[in-house]
């Protein structure tokens, strides 16, 4: 035994290493040992994962890649099941649903993955038995993200919550499972990241964001969370109210030419297009329409259509494109008869959006901050002279001619809302300086007219106004403002015919839905939003 030791210790010697004690030869022989049977587990792993793939697949035939769909068969023996309906189903069979991967991961006998169906998802689970084998619980854990697919399985309850989805009670027992439309297996942009709730206050939470550019340069993909998907669905609310409102109110839907010989509005800021051999304008507005609709007896119009406003301004509120809302309407006497069926349409659309979109108001609600919108019915109505008073009781100094500009606007919203309560207000008599050359004079106070904007959550969404329908009075006033008459000539020689006083406004439907919500750009309610910087995609 010595003899051993001396024989262990010379050839260590000899090779220049340190004697090894005792304890450190045994520590060496375990490590050996373990680094054996890892061994030996690995190779018994991939050769029953071998066996596994190698072995007749049951499975056959109920999983893989569809052939691309050419409208060859029409599979109507397929019922397919929205995921918001599938809790109707449990324990009534076999339903098929379509939808994307959200998230799919493979973990042993068993693959759990969550579909996605605009802004719904549900848990689905693939476990090997009599009906799943091996080969499709891996096909399905390999299937990349965004990949739209047909399922066929059984909707189960489920005792605990499934938090991670909007049907939480609900889960799908997979039996088939189809790739209709493969993704990309690298995306440019993870939906999970662009569905973060944008919580700064959240030290805790995982500070992954996805910047705006990478969104709108990805937008397609941008679109597919549930947040937007939200917004652009009460965004087709506020079309759909506005539209509905007016017409039970007798109006007529018009539509109007967005190619004009002339700046619908004067001033610079027209995109001038090429039209044969002349040059042509792309409509500011639809307003000299409207009020030649008015004159040719239509008496309540509305139109909803682009407007194009070449403002090289790059704020959180602009766009060089945009849909406007627009309204004109006859009225009798008085300008305010208008006024107050633009406040009352806006009350509707308020109250019908919180009443029939509230699903789509909370999903936003789950990435984006969104407070209650608040408005009193009848609207408040203030003067412009109250609201300068307003400011300058609050220490801003500003002329009683002079526009507001954007931070005075933010703050008269937040005096409005602290001594009304309110989100909504009108402020009307604006001085006619700032206005358009169509807007008719305050006959009280030539400084004023009897024009009017609408504000949300401080910041400004309507601006309207009555018309000048005298045509002698409309060229005084077009000259003003240095306005060539020549090109606006059938605008003018429309009014000779007699034409009922009139007024109306013209609403951006993009901004009314960020202030309704309460978002910080209205990029995010523009689908595909064009500014100075932006003309993809």
């Amino acid at each position: 035994m010595v003899e051993e030791k001396e024989n262990v210790a010379s050839a260590n010697a000899a090779s220049g290493q340190e004697p090894v004690s005792k304890k450190g030869a045994k520590k060496q022989a375990k490590a050996a040992k373990a680094t054996e049977q890892k061994a030996e587990n690995a190779a018994a792993i991939a050769a029953d994962e071998a066996a596994g793939d190698n072995a007749a697949d049951h499975a056959a035939g109920r999983y893989g890649l569809s052939e691309m769909i050419q409208s060859k068969d029409k599979r109507s023996e397929r019922e397919f099941v929205l995921v918001p309906e599938l809790s109707q189903h449990v324990g009534k069979g076999l339903v098929w649903v379509r939808g994307r991967v959200h998230t799919s991961r493979a973990k042993g006998k068993q693959c759990f993955l969550i579909l996605r169906q605009q802004s719904s998802s549900v848990q689905c689970i693939l476990a090997v038995g009599d009906v799943i084998s091996k080969q499709m619980v891996k096909f399905a854990g390999n299937i990349p993200k965004e990949s739209i697919i047909d399922i066929q399985a059984k909707p189960v309850a489920v005792a605990n919550k499934i938090e991670s989805c909007t049907e939480q009670l609900v889960e799908l027992s997979v039996e088939q499972i189809f790739v209709i439309s493969q993704a990309k297996a690298q995306l440019p942009l993870q939906i999970e990241d662009a569905s973060r709730p944008e919580n700064p206050d959240d030290a805790e939470g995982l500070n992954i964001r996805v910047n705006q550019d990478t969104r709108l340069d990805n937008r397609v993909l941008d679109l597919r969370t549930p947040a937007n998907q939200a917004i652009f669905r009460l965004e087709a609310g506020v079309c759909r109210l506005f539209r509905d409102i007016l017409t039970d109110q007798g109006f007529t839907e018009i539509h109007t030419p967005k190619i004009i010989s002339a700046a619908s509005e004067g001033g610079a800021n027209v995109f001038t297009v090429s039209y044969f051999k002349d040059s042509a304008y792309l409509a500011q507005s639809p307003q000299l329409y409207k009020q030649m609709a008015i004159a040719a007896d239509f008496d309540k119009v509305f139109t909803v259509g682009a407007v194009f406003r070449a403002e090289d301004s790059n704020t959180h509120r602009h766009l060089t494109e945009f849909v406007g809302l627009d309204l004109e309407m006859a009225f009798k006497y008085h300008y305010h008869e208008v006024l107050h069926t633009i406040g009352n349409t806006f009350t509707a659309i308020f109250k019908g959006l919180r009443d029939k979109y509230s699903r789509e108001i909370e999903a936003v609600g789950q990435q984006y901050k969104v407070d209650a919108f608040k408005f009193l019915e009848p609207p408040l109505i203030l003067q412009f002279a109250e609201g300068v008073a307003m400011l300058r009781e609050a220490g801003v100094e500003t002329g009683d001619e002079e526009d507001l500009s954007t931070p005075n606007e933010k703050l008269l919203g937040r005096l409005v809302k602290a001594k009304y309560d309110t989100d909504f207000y009108i402020l009307d008599k604006f001085p006619l300086a700032i206005r358009p050359f169509y807007t008719m004079p305050d006959p009280n106070n030539p400084v004023y007219s009897n024009s009017y904007d609408m504000f949300m959550r401080g910041e400004e969404i309507l601006s309207g106004a009555q018309r000048i329908h005298d045509p002698e009075y409309l060229i005084e006033r077009a000259k003003h403002h240095g306005i060539d008459t020549s090109k606006i000539a059938a605008y003018i020689e429309s009014f000779r015919y007699g034409c009922p006083p009139h007024a109306g406004g013209g609403i951006g439907m993009e901004r009314v839905v960020m202030l309704y919500l309460g978002l910080d750009n209205i990029r995010k309610t523009s689908m595909f939003p064009r500014d100075p910087k932006r003309l993809t995609p």
